[in-house]
């Protein structure tokens, strides 16, 4: 089986989910609901945070949704709409901790030069904006080692479409049969499923347990077992 081309995730597969986005929901939320616990307690509770075990629940809008659909949930419990200037200022919010917050879940430098080095083209597609998961790949310092990147806001559609990994293999010139999609959420998977990727990989790095993931062809514990896994598929 060669695999010619990954696409990536972000939030849960290449940085951890928790420690890089609790700190932006949470002043994201306080922000909207003028610092009102109880507001910002619906808000969060709504889109799939749960305070008391200090979780986000697999496939919430949280851990899947793109920040439209954040901003349509969080505006039912406020007096404002869901329009342009509350998704502009979301996406502030979101970006500036996209740069200063993100922690990534294992030596991505090393591992995309490993991956890189087996000839394979990489990819990153999130349901954050671009240019959040721009700022993310900077303070990562794994720009240059991207050939592709998208949001929701790209124009390529949103998970679980299969925009998203049909731009990637016109961006590469490969092959979807020989893609593989990986991710922490049931939206990553249908969206290889959708786009007929050879392989669906889920990781354990994000909200999802092993149980949420079943629909995928192998699940990982860390995107570090990447390389040992083509290995064994190959």
């Amino acid at each position: 089986m060669k695999i010619t081309g990954i696409l990536f995730d972000k939030d849960g597969t290449l940085i951890d989910f928790m420690a890089s986005w609790m700190p932006a929901i949470t002043e994201a939320a306080n922000y909207f609901a003028n610092n009102e616990p109880d507001i910002v307690d619906e808000m969060l509770s709504a889109s799939g945070y749960n305070k008391h075990n200090h979780s986000i629940a697999a496939g919430s809008l949280l851990a899947a949704a793109n920040n439209q659909q954040i901003a349509d949930c969080w505006s039912q419990f406020l007096e404002i709409e869901a329009d342009s200037k509350m998704l502009a200022k979301l996406d502030q919010i979101f970006q500036h901790h996209n740069f200063r917050s993100c922690v990534a879940v294992t030596d991505l430098p090393s591992l995309f030069d490993e991956l890189r080095s087996r000839g394979i083209k990489l990819g990153l597609a999130t349901s954050d904006s671009e240019q959040g998961a721009k700022k993310t790949l900077q303070a990562l310092n794994v720009t240059q080692q991207l050939d592709f990147v998208c949001g929701y806001d790209s124009g390529f559609g949103i998970k679980p479409e299969a925009g998203m990994v049909q731009a990637f293999c016109k961006a590469t010139g490969l092959d979807v049969q020989h893609i593989m999609v990986v991710g922490d959420n049931t939206h990553d998977l249908h969206m290889a499923h959708n786009a007929g990727a050879k392989l669906a990989v889920g990781v354990l790095t994000g909200t999802s347990k092993a149980v949420n993931l079943h629909e995928a062809d192998y699940i990982l514990d860390n995107i570090a077992d990447i390389p040992e896994l083509l290995d064994n598929i190959l």
